[in-house]
């Protein structure tokens, strides 16, 4: 099993746009450290080691917590469950932390986390 390290993420507003995942070259910056702050898991460590380190997103690369980003990584079929080699204690502390940034964010539970994204 990998082990995956759980995250707090930054955001400075909330979106409801189409998500698709970021790449390293959709940031303004090349510095991993402030890059690791649109996501939630690394197989490395925070800072990562590696761009590909990183799994689930949820923070647009202009700094906003995505609505879909948070549907799609906590129910959709490139959720935190599909991770190769990911225990199941982390998936309920991913969940957890998703569950906790669409309240906070979004004002929304889990049943509107589970509702396809749109």
């Amino acid at each position: 099993m990998t082990e995956y390290e759980v995250h707090g993420v930054g955001y400075s507003d909330t979106t409801e746009e189409d998500w698709d995942d970021p790449q390293l070259n959709d940031f303004e910056t090349e510095d991993l450290g402030e890059v690791a702050d649109h996501f939630l898991l690394s197989s490395s460590g925070f800072p990562p080691e590696s761009f590909s380190d990183l799994r689930i997103p949820v923070v647009d690369p202009e700094g906003n917590l995505d609505r879909n980003a948070l549907q799609t990584a906590y129910s959709g079929g490139h959720g935190v469950e599909a991770i190769d080699d990911i225990t199941g204690e982390t998936v309920e502390e991913v969940r957890d932390r998703l569950l906790s940034l669409a309240g906070e964010g979004f004002g929304i539970g889990e049943d509107e986390l589970e509702e396809p994204p749109s």
